[in-house]
């Protein structure tokens, strides 16, 4: 396979596209963050890296709070204009019609309408060059009840959850496995539809190799 040699730079996708919520209440902003991700399981730990020009980020750096609240695909133009107007010439809460709500566990506010809701509290803040990256600890999690099942199981699959890549946003497809699938023994009843499929391939292929003969092909 010919592989083309470009400049080094981040192409790593799809990624994350998050709506990352801070201030107030009484003030607050939304971010939109694409460089985020999962640093740690215990404590649980995170980061959004951003421009120190952006809005957001004295916001953030002054009260070392944040939210990062997952996008749906009902979301996603809310989560472009936050990406591209500044809360410096419009409160886009009130401009996009979000509700917003105070944190169980810190004063950054919650975007209702989000399906699941990051708090976070900045731990560490690294100058990486263009971008600093806050480095945070998960302090609470809030989901939508309606996307529970009558078992108790979370769907999140169900909210039409988006991702982004080289420019656009994309919902995601379906599913091609899961965790652990390719080294996972077959079930009995696996094994054994596995046997019926096999036998049915074989009988079909006599089946044709004998109309074949009957016909002189």
């Amino acid at each position: 396979m010919d592989k083309q040699i470009w400049k080094p730079g981040t192409v790593l996708y799809p990624v994350p596209a998050v709506m990352v919520s801070c201030g107030t209440v009484d003030d607050p902003n939304i971010i939109t963050v694409a460089w985020t991700g999962t640093i740690n399981t215990n404590p649980p730990m995170t980061y959004v890296s951003i421009r120190p020009e952006r809005h957001s980020y004295e916001k953030i750096k002054s009260s070392g709070e944040f939210v990062i609240n997952l996008v749906t695909k009902p979301l996603t133009y809310a989560c472009d204009f936050c990406g591209v107007k500044s809360g410096r010439e419009v409160d886009k809460f009130s401009h996009l019609h979000l509700t917003a709500r105070k944190g169980e566990q810190i004063n950054a506010p919650i975007i209702v309408e989000s399906p699941v809701n990051l708090e976070c509290r900045v731990k560490e803040i690294l100058p990486l060059g263009s971008h600093h990256m806050f480095l945070a600890e998960v302090v609470s999690v809030s989901v939508s009840e309606q996307y529970f099942d009558a078992n108790g199981k979370f769907h999140f699959n169900r909210s039409q959850p988006i991702c982004y890549s080289h420019g656009a946003y994309y919902t995601l497809g379906e599913s091609v496995g899961t965790f652990g699938y390719s080294v996972r023994k077959k079930t009995p009843i696996a094994k054994q539809m596995g046997r019926t499929t096999k036998k049915r391939q074989r009988n079909s292929s006599r089946r044709s190799h004998n109309s074949k003969k009957h016909k002189g092909e």
